[in-house]
């Protein structure tokens, strides 16, 4: 009699726990890419701000 609601609280956490490590290593390799596409991409000089010509 016990042993459905053991079986699905046990299942229950198995894939709560599955969604976690996918997500995370989801994550981590979408932060890497982000990190690698901001460090190739050409960065804005410190001159003059962008607009301060247009008045």
């Amino acid at each position: 009699m016990v042993l459905w609601p053991v079986v699905a609280l046990v299942g229950f956490l198995v894939l709560t726990g599955l969604v976690i490590a996918m997500g995370t290593s989801t994550t981590a390799r979408y932060e890497r890419e982000q990190r690698a596409a901001a460090s190739s991409a050409p960065r804005a000089s410190a001159g003059e701000p962008v607009g301060a010509g247009a008045a």
